[in-house]
């Protein structure tokens, strides 16, 4: 695996830690209701399906691996780019100010996390431990 792939795995994991660590207090208040369940197990099979596919990528394509590759693939035809686009939009404009806004609203911590976290883990897996800290939160108001 190259460096930096390794790298960014592990600040992937520093993000996860981070949010938890400043979100502590909501983690450990209650049980885990249905919904907060079902957010928690769709964040964990978007980020081992997308980590899957991710390591088949850096093996594939060794050296060239990168962020600019991966980018420019999800252009490689009408259909990917339709896909790609979406996710471009997605992730990287509306998720951050939707994260950091609706956060604050919720009296969450690190709202700005999720998006670095998204991108290093998976968008699956940053939206769907997004939703699963809210929904505890809003349950424990």
């Amino acid at each position: 695996m190259p460096t930096a792939s390794l790298i960014y795995m592990l600040i992937g994991i520093a993000t996860v830690i981070g949010m938890a660590g400043l979100n502590r207090a909501i983690l450990t208040n209650g049980g885990i209701g249905l919904l907060e369940a079902f957010y928690w197990l769709t964040a964990l099979a978007g980020l081992i399906v997308g980590w899957y596919f991710n390591l088949q990528y850096i093996g594939q394509y060794g050296a060239q691996a990168g962020w600019a590759h991966w980018v420019s693939l999800l252009f490689a035809n009408p259909a990917s780019a339709s896909g790609g686009q979406d996710l471009i939009i997605a992730n990287a404009v509306i998720f951050p100010v939707w994260t950091i806004v609706e956060a604050r609203r919720a009296g969450m911590k690190g709202g700005w996390l999720y998006f670095p976290m998204s991108a290093l883990t998976s968008y699956a897996f940053g939206l769907a431990a997004f939703l699963a800290l809210r929904e505890r939160r809003l349950r424990a108001k």
